[in-house]
């Protein structure tokens, strides 16, 4: 009897092989020969789930985005508006190691779209869903009327996602530099500069 197998389980695997490279050697060894090698595969077979690289690492880019939305989907939700809010921030904070590679992988597939035309519409998605996260965050500080009176949603929207950002990228470029407890202590300040 022939051998079945779950496809979409791998193109999972070559996915996580994918990241385990990238973390490893960064995206310039992200080769189909070496994400074969890294999944148990051979280049033959890789290519029979995914056509081209772009394809490879536009799956691979979904697959740490659905991560991130399962994790948060998982969240507890209950108590103060703003402990929930810092702790859903955060969750876009590389500040352990799950968190930290799936930042580092972003970062290198960010960089690559910027010159793979397949990868731009699926960074701009996501860079599109997480302004989301961050739109919806200042709504619901305002419908909750823990807001100052009379701030701009669009601004502080992009307020907001320029410090989450760019805290994530000081935390990935320099670790040393910023511990969990700043982290802590500017999300806290910055939405203090937001609420009554």
């Amino acid at each position: 009897m022939p051998k079945i197998v779950d496809h979409e389980k791998q193109k999972q695997i070559v996915a996580e092989a994918a990241i385990r490279v990238i973390k490893r050697e960064g995206i310039e060894q992200a080769t189909v020969r070496n994400i074969a090698k890294e999944a148990n595969l051979s280049v033959g077979s890789l290519r029979h789930y995914f056509s081209t690289q772009s394809e490879l690492y536009a799956f691979t880019m979904n697959f740490v985005s659905e991560r991130v939305k399962q994790r948060i989907k998982r969240m507890n939700f209950d108590g103060p508006p703003i402990v929930v809010i810092k702790n859903l921030l955060k969750e876009f904070i590389p500040l352990n190691e799950e968190t930290r590679v799936e930042m580092e992988v972003w970062l290198a597939f960010t960089t690559k779209a910027l010159v793979d035309p397949y990868l731009q519409p699926l960074s701009e998605k996501v860079y599109e869903e997480l302004k989301f996260v961050m739109s919806y965050i200042i709504e619901k500080l305002i419908q909750n009327g823990l807001t100052k009176p009379h701030i701009n949603q669009d601004l502080e929207t992009d307020r907001l996602y320029a410090l989450i950002d760019g805290l994530a990228m000081h935390i990935i470029m320099h670790p040393d530099k910023i511990s969990s407890d700043q982290v802590d202590l500017i999300i806290e300040h910055h939405l203090q500069t937001l609420c009554k």
